[in-house]
């Protein structure tokens, strides 16, 4: 299977995500990518809104079907693949924010969202989502998020240029889901660990479900989920929000 050998693109879309749900139902072949100049209604985590100016980033979803049904570690794939394209694009190493954000020095270049429907134990598909700010210049982006974001263009002075970045990025990813597939997740979480904004042993706190709570960053559970430590006591967070860091390492 090689993630890319097949592109839907169209011009615009609500969602890249919901057109490969759509073509996941109806049996499309794994690896297949939908790509779209512009999202009218693109989504981030939890609910949020993701702006997808036209033809300004990246805007993909990958079709997967995962062998196994513990599939948190698909975000931190996708990660690294970003993270590995762009090097190899244009050699600028952007961090990794978990779960989901690409940041460069502090501000946010993407974000990443993975949706999946079961049957039971075993998963249906799943679909990977990559959002990438490529082009934007910082008027192009809304009032209330410009000191927030950055583009690749903003970083390296230059437009980026997107077929050389996307043949990389089907690489990368064709790459790291192997790892995932193959059960080598541990080489998933020791490369995300090397180029996460975190390391072990930060205060952190965390937005869950629950409220906010404070503790340890101890590292990356073999399921892709955040080990704190609270009141003596460690546990896993899978749906979380990192909200505010002491002592992180810089970013970008």
């Amino acid at each position: 299977m090689e993630i890319g050998a097949k592109i839907v693109q169209v011009k615009s879309c609500l969602s890249t995500n919901d057109m490969a749900k759509d073509l996941a139902l109806s049996g499309e072949k794994e690896g297949t990518v939908v790509i779209s100049e512009e999202q009218t209604q693109g989504k981030g985590t939890k609910g949020r809104s993701w702006y997808s100016a036209r033809k300004k980033g990246l805007y993909l979803s990958v079709v997967l079907y995962p062998p196994h049904p513990d599939i948190s570690l698909l975000p931190l794939v996708a990660g690294l693949a970003v993270s590995d394209a762009v090097f190899s694009s244009l050699g600028i190493r952007i961090s990794l924010k978990w779960p989901n954000d690409l940041v460069w020095k502090g501000k946010k270049l993407g974000g990443i969202l993975c949706e999946s429907a079961y049957s039971g134990n075993r998963v249906n598909y799943a679909v990977l989502g990559i959002g990438l700010n490529l082009s934007h210049g910082m008027d192009d982006f809304p009032e209330e998020i410009r000191d927030q974001a950055v583009s690749l263009k903003l970083i390296s002075k230059e437009e980026p240029d997107e077929k050389a970045l996307l043949g990389n990025l089907w690489q990368a990813l064709s790459h790291w889901y192997g790892e995932f597939v193959h059960g080598k997740g541990d080489r998933i979480i020791s490369a995300y660990q090397e180029i996460s904004v975190l390391s072990p042993g930060k205060k952190v706190t965390l937005d869950t479900d629950r409220g906010e709570i404070s503790g340890i960053y101890r590292g990356i559970s073999p399921q892709g989920g955040l080990i704190l430590e609270s009141g003596g006591e460690e546990k896993t967070y899978f749906s979380a929000e990192i909200k505010a860091v002491k002592g992180s390492k810089k970013e970008g």
